[in-house]
């Protein structure tokens, strides 16, 4: 999961295999084993995701060629674009694969990589939406001092920040994960490797696992919301200081895309995380799952774009560029 997993140690799938052999590969059974499903569900994900990479690496270079858009806010824009489309390709190739091959089979190796990235840039992308909301407030409430603040220097430290946290969070999770012994099952009902199916068929002792699991994300998540609340208290504050109605529409139509990005992510985590816990399920996760490393990576192009005068506009310029050289060739 992005920032949060949800542990479900009542479900374990899988068929049983002898006490004394180690498993050296998973089989990722999916969603469904129907052949008609499966093609539907192929070409589905396919335009999915190729929209996916097509809108977040579009949005990637509308920042790097536009010079209107050389700002902090734009810099992380760019930067969450980029982990959006590296986010999706850990896991929907892979998954696009299983839909047609009758071998589901990833290598332990290949399932501990998987993971590794997947936690890596889901976690990463949490730190990210945090450091925006304080750049947001930034350039709100101290919009005079917002270039001496907001330098490249600290713009930059806090991006490779986030990565640090994310990469630091990833490694942890799954170093303890596959220092476990996995003897019993090797088949993951899920469609990528992600903790808690793996800690399910695991058969070794996963407290320990399951304490350092909800013990870091949670603290992971208590951080980054908790900045996100108080800088948009302190951006609220300001706003309702600003008498003109037009000033205020400005600063709203400057932080809604980002909100309503910070309000689709938390809100699905958090809908998850709330469950009471006899509604747990690996395989109503799986579902859920789909939207927050599928869907979600393929809707912040929409709303970043869609409720943002600048991006629009750059949008605009590249596509009459790109006619004017059509007509000349």
């Amino acid at each position: 999961m992005r920032c949060f997993y949800m542990i479900n140690m009542n479900e374990t799938t899988g068929t049983n295999m002898p006490n004394n052999t180690e498993v050296t590969m998973f089989v990722l059974i999916g969603f469904t084993e129907q052949l008609e499903l499966q093609v539907t569900l192929f070409f589905l994900f396919l335009a999915i995701y190729l929209f996916t990479l097509v809108g977040n690496l579009g949005l990637v270079m509308l920042v790097v060629v536009d010079s209107r858009l050389h700002t902090p806010m734009y810099h992380f824009l760019s930067v969450l674009s980029f982990l959006d489309a590296c986010y999706s390709s850990v896991i929907t190739p892979k998954m696009l694969v299983n839909f047609l091959a009758e071998d589901k089979a990833i290598s332990f190796a290949g399932c501990a990589v998987q993971m590794l990235l997947f936690v890596t840039f889901g976690a990463t992308e949490c730190f990210l939406l945090a450091a925006m909301a304080y750049d947001r407030y930034i350039a709100i409430c101290n919009p005079l001092l917002y270039t001496s603040i907001m330098t490249p220097r600290v713009y930059v430290s806090l991006i490779i920040g986030s990565y640090v946290g994310g990469m630091s969070h990833a490694i942890l999770q799954t170093v303890t994960t596959f220092s476990l012994s996995f003897c019993a099952s090797n088949v993951i009902k899920h469609i990528f490797c992600d903790v808690p199916p793996l800690l399910a068929i695991s058969c070794s002792d996963t407290h320990v696992n399951e304490l350092l699991l909800v013990s870091f994300v949670s603290s992971v998540e208590t951080f980054t919301i908790l900045i996100v609340l108080v800088s948009y208290a302190f951006i609220l504050a300001a706003i309702l200081r600003i008498r003109s109605a037009s000033g205020r529409k400005k600063v709203f139509s400057t932080c809604g895309s980002h909100l309503t990005g910070v309000a689709i992510y938390h809100g699905t985590i958090l809908f998850m995380y709330l469950r009471p816990t006899s509604s747990y399920s690996l395989s109503h996760d799986m579902v859920v799952s789909v939207f927050y490393t599928i869907v979600i990576p393929m809707l912040n192009p929409i709303i970043y774009s869609l409720r943002n005068k600048d991006v629009k506009e750059a949008m605009k310029k590249a596509l009459e560029r790109t006619r004017s050289i059509h007509t000349l060739d």
